[in-house]
């Protein structure tokens, strides 16, 4: 029976990395499949999946108007990985729902539960509601406790409580943080030399 699956962590838990390897776990075997990442997800080049540890892959990109459905997709895939799942919309996780019980089609989706203000996104959210397989993917603080949080920071390194919720960046814009450290003043400005370096 096929499944729909979130893999969600904070930043920097290699969600990328391990969707790559996913695939190419699949295509090793001869199986094909279908790479996906937000449109306006850029950081590694547009359309492109691009982990930390440096590998990348072109891919297909998902915006608000791609609907998954079945006549789309075709036929003949082995799986759908998606990156960057927190950008879905409610209706598009569901469109991927039923890709997974109506087709049979394994659908494996990766990424942030919640935002630098600690609150859900709208595709993470029905994931989180919908998904027949939930992993929570690790990673640490600076202060050595497991993060499940993410702070904004600019370009002085001060924490930023307020915003747009999508403001693309990497590791110069955000910070994987555990609960304590999130909820924490001393997280604010620079004077926390081990969270901000």
């Amino acid at each position: 029976m096929s499944k729909l699956y979130f893999r969600y962590a904070a930043m920097n838990a290699g969600k990328s990395t391990a969707l790559l390897q996913a695939a190419h776990n699949y295509e090793e075997r001869g199986m094909k499949v279908r790479l996906f990442t937000a449109a306006h997800d850029d950081r590694a080049g547009p359309g492109i999946i691009g982990s930390r540890l440096g590998l990348q892959r072109q891919v297909e990109t998902f915006g608000p108007q791609t609907s998954f459905d079945a006549a789309w997709l075709g036929s003949g895939w082995a799986c759908l990985l998606i990156d960057e799942a927190q950008f879905l919309s409610p209706d598009q996780v569901r469109q991927l729902h039923r890709l997974a019980h109506a087709v049979s089609l394994p659908v494996l989706c990766y990424g942030l539960r919640s935002d630098f203000r600690g609150e859900a996104f709208p595709g993470a959210s029905a994931l989180l509601t919908l998904a027949d397989d939930l992993e929570e993917m690790k990673t640490i603080c600076a202060c050595a406790r497991k993060a499940s949080m993410n702070l904004r920071v600019d370009d002085r390194g001060h924490r930023v409580k307020e915003g747009e919720q999508v403001v693309i960046g990497g590791n110069e814009r955000y910070r994987a943080v555990c609960p304590s450290c999130f909820y924490s003043e001393a997280s604010d400005p620079i004077d926390a030399p081990g969270l901000f370096g």
